[in-house]
């Protein structure tokens, strides 16, 4: 007999409402895929708020140069979607743990920090040469090129700082937490994918470069923020699998729709200049395969995504549905 009729399930952990328990994996996602006010930043905007505050109380030590100081903030408090740390909270609570942790938490700021700092070299004059960031100028157009390299420094070197801070050196994860962030950030993860992105480096032609490509300039610091997660929440073998799976599907539909936006987005929603990418002749999903080629792969990757989330249903509800949003967005 099919499922009774689902009422609307609660993404954050309140008392909103409930799913049938008899109902399959796939009904609870289309279920909440369909109600219509969701959309991306409704979905991160609990994330935003809680990982926004953790950011002002930590950002930096009292003793930074004011001038520093500002920088950082303007680079880390202009707006953003909070992906990354929002991923950190839901993964957490996918697999049973407290998203409201200390680690956690901090797991999350971190995450946010090393992110942003990517965000201020990627858009050096040596790198992308971009002017134009979350709707503002970008570090190097307001600070200088010098203060923009510095404070980009800065919140890397902050990142593993607040990991570590004395508050939470006592605990086990400590270790395990800072490696996976290093991994994700580092000389094999997201900066290999910086240096293959401008033809540093021999990449294969075809998909299979431009998937060696974003799995790590994107895809390894999304997949880094369910990892830790998961490690904060105290996952097991199965379930930390299941969110690496994730992690990677969605890295890789995150930068397809990234790619189709700067093909087809405008200034004003983006935020940041569209078109970088043809104008540079970066190979893209859409210079490879065609616009609507890639629409088509996006939506199949975001699937693969939703499905290896399978294991951890329906705790990992959160996680689907924010995928199926992602794979919709307009900026």
């Amino acid at each position: 007999m099919h499922s009774p009729p689902l009422r609307r399930q609660s993404l954050y952990g309140d008392a909103r409402g409930w799913y049938n328990a008899s109902a399959t994996w796939e009904e609870v996602v289309t279920f909440m895929t369909m109600q219509p006010t969701e959309n991306v930043a409704a979905l991160l905007r609990p994330y935003v708020h809680r990982v926004e505050a953790d950011l002002e109380l930590w950002l930096a030590e009292p003793a930074t140069p004011k001038a520093l100081s500002e920088a950082m903030r303007y680079c880390v408090l202009g707006g953003g979607k909070r992906l990354r740390p929002a991923l950190v909270f839901l993964s957490a609570s996918a697999v049973g743990g407290d998203a409201m942790d200390e680690m956690t938490r901090r797991s999350a700021a971190a995450m946010e920090m090393v992110h942003c700092y990517s965000l201020v070299h990627d858009d050096l004059p040596a790198m992308d040469d971009d002017v134009l960031r979350r709707g503002r100028p970008t570090a190097h157009v307001q600070f200088g090129e010098a203060m923009a390299v510095l404070a980009g420094d800065a919140l890397l070197t902050r990142a593993f700082a607040v990991l570590s801070a004395p508050a939470s050196g006592g605990d086990a994860r400590v270790g395990s937490l800072v490696a996976e962030l290093a991994f994700g950030a580092g000389e094999a993860g997201m900066i290999a994918g910086q240096v293959a992105d401008m033809d540093l480096c021999d990449v294969p032609p075809g998909l299979d470069g431009l998937r060696y490509i974003h799995n790590r300039k994107t895809g390894t610091l999304i997949r880094a923020a369910c990892r830790m997660g998961a490690l904060c929440g105290g996952a097991g073998r199965t379930q930390l699998d299941a969110l690496d799976r994730y992690g990677e599907q969605l890295g890789l539909a995150f930068q397809l729709v990234d790619d189709i936006l700067d093909a087809t987005g405008d200034r004003a929603v983006l935020g940041k200049t569209p078109g970088k990418d043809a104008q540079s002749g970066k190979r893209t999903y859409v210079s490879e395969l065609g616009l609507e080629a890639a629409r088509t792969l996006a939506q199949e990757i975001t699937a693969a995504a939703v499905t290896a989330l399978e294991p951890l249903a329906p705790k990992a509800a959160g996680l689907a549905v924010l995928a199926k949003s992602l794979a919709g967005r307009t900026h």
